[in-house]
């Protein structure tokens, strides 16, 4: 597992990376700084592999305190300030995340990372698609973690969308199509306003999919060859 720290004098920052860690959990935190002068002497001592690093810290700014390290670990710039990109990638950085970042784009900062370093070493990160079998739903200030098996439909309606499984229902921010590119081959999007899980059907009928013996979803002409191809080809 690899080893990094966090330098960021915000509270509410340090707290969403630290969520964000957590999540992907294939990094260990092993301490959290609100000054660059605090956090020297465990940079100096410790072997760590990243550096998730603000760049306005009191007394010693982020850019700063990486050009006096001689060897420093590799680094994730984090910032509201989107002035300082270009300077950040003359220090080699991994990559420079502009507050407030989403956990998707946390994510791509993690793979980079990965990609760094070598392959027998990588961190597997448990993205948005983690191995296949679960999602992230970002529903309000919440990721909230959810089986694909349990996913019965993807409903569009209005400003958001609504992520429906058996006993429970999820809202999200995403939008449908964004729906349509996160979610595996064993869904498919049946109508402008629904994505289905091939698994999840029971029967199809007069243009409507049963996925419970009391819920239908219509099928729009538009989606009906690719829908019908998929479905022959899951069975």
């Amino acid at each position: 597992m690899k080893k990094c720290i966090i330098i960021e004098d915000q509270a509410p920052a340090q707290r969403i990376l630290k969520k964000y860690i957590e999540d992907i959990g294939m990094l260990e935190l092993i301490g959290v700084y609100t000054s660059a002068v605090e956090a020297l002497p465990i940079v100096q001592t410790e072997k760590l592999d990243l550096i998730f690093l603000d760049i306005h810290l009191p007394t010693m700014s982020g850019m700063d305190f990486l050009s006096s390290l001689k060897n420093p670990p590799m680094v994730i710039m984090t910032t509201a300030f989107p002035d300082y990109a270009l300077q950040s990638f003359e220090y080699n950085v991994v990559d420079y995340l502009l507050k407030p970042f989403s956990f998707q784009r946390f994510v791509q900062a993690i793979a980079k990372f990965n990609s760094y370093i070598p392959s027998d070493k990588q961190v597997q990160v448990e993205s948005t698609k983690t191995d296949e079998s679960s999602v992230y739903i970002k529903s309000g200030h919440d990721l909230i973690r959810v089986k694909l098996v349990d996913i019965l439909y993807v409903k569009s309606d209005t400003d958001y969308t609504e992520i429906v499984t058996r006993g429970k229902k999820y809202l999200s921010q995403d939008s449908l199509k964004r729906w349509v590119d996160r979610l595996p081959e064993s869904f498919c999007q049946i109508h402008k306003s629904y994505i289905v899980n091939l698994d999840q059907i029971h029967k199809v009928s007069g243009g409507y999919v049963y996925v419970s013996s009391e819920e239908t979803l219509p099928i729009g002409r538009v989606f009906k060859d690719v829908f019908h191809q998929k479905l022959m080809k899951q069975g």
